[in-house]
């Protein structure tokens, strides 16, 4: 059966596509057009163009495309969401905000005490465990789903949770929680270990444990959150009874490869920044031993000429 039926309104989110382009216009508005009225700012760079709206642009494919009421259809898809909502979408912000704007955010104490108690390493990595654990635990996950503000307050929960462990990894920001060489490597690998556990339950299970993509009618009590309640109400005389009814694929199975989609894109992805932080590593070490070669070479002839 098409998704069109779903309507406009519930396919693109034209509401939360107006909100993100304003977004993006005072990020503009700021960075560019008001930015001589901050002190300390600098010109936006390139990369921190591409990295901001690349982010806004994928967190708008994964909750206001199409892509998002798949993701109330089908499990896997939901998983993938998650891959590109925690996993791309939060450092791609981070760095696509200049410093000065962090600053100025962080001139507000509750702010900067947040980031500071959060983005400790340690407490980043068990805090974005358990956000992640528990949301998709089945009994949370279920329960949230069937509710438009709790299923908004533990998206939002879980994406700053993501902030939260990407900080320490990418901010460049001077006073900030932040690891340095290899310690970022041990880093990443821990939150990849610390995450299996949950994926795993997923991948391993044999029979649907989530019932707002099993059952039908918490399936569509679930779909309130993103299908307008006449629409949804129109479906449900049309005999529409679960997500069965857009795919041929078993409840389990679905379940099964969304537990492995989110682990073999966070694998993935971790070891494409795994990549990147060595290379970066090997060469900063490699440019510091030249350093110190040349240093040791200009103490050599010094004693030379002076003896």
């Amino acid at each position: 059966m098409p998704l069109s039926i779903f309507g406009f309104r519930a396919l693109w989110s034209p509401w939360f596509l107006l909100s993100l382009v304003a977004v993006v216009l005072l990020y503009f508005l700021i960075t560019v057009i008001w930015r001589h009225r901050f002190e300390g700012s600098t010109p936006l760079t390139k990369n921190q163009i591409i990295f901001f709206l690349s982010g806004m642009t994928l967190l708008y494919i994964v909750k206001g495309s199409p892509v998002d009421l798949l993701g109330h259809i089908l499990f896997s898809v939901h998983m993938a969401q998650m891959v590109v909502l925690l996993l791309i979408v939060a450092p791609f912000l981070i760095m696509g905000i200049p410093n000065w704007i962090w600053k100025k955010a962080f001139e507000i104490k509750i702010i900067d005490r947040i980031f500071r108690l959060f983005t400790n390493s340690v407490i980043s990595l068990m805090t974005f465990t358990i956000a992640f654990s528990a949301y998709h635990y089945p009994m949370i996950l279920d329960f949230v789903k069937l509710s438009i503000p709790l299923h908004a307050i533990f998206t939002l929960t879980i994406f700053m949770s993501a902030v939260f462990l990407w900080w320490p990894l990418v901010n460049t920001l001077e006073g900030q929680p932040k690891l340095h060489g290899l310690k970022k490597i041990g880093y990443i690998v821990l939150s990849a270990l610390l995450v299996t556990p949950a994926c795993a339950l997923i991948i391993f299970v044999d029979v649907p444990v989530y019932e707002t993509y099993s059952s039908g009618e918490a399936w569509l009590q679930a779909m309130a959150l993103c299908v307008p309640a006449g629409t949804l109400s129109g479906l449900a005389g049309l005999g529409i009874s679960g997500p069965e009814m857009f795919t041929n694929m078993t409840t389990v199975n679905d379940q099964k490869l969304g537990g492995i989609l989110m682990k073999v894109g966070q694998e993935l992805i971790y070891i494409v920044v795994m990549g990147k932080i060595f290379f970066k590593w090997a060469y900063d070490e490699r440019a510091n031993a030249d350093e110190i070669t040349r240093q040791d070479l200009l103490k050599s002839q010094n004693m030379t000429t002076h003896g």
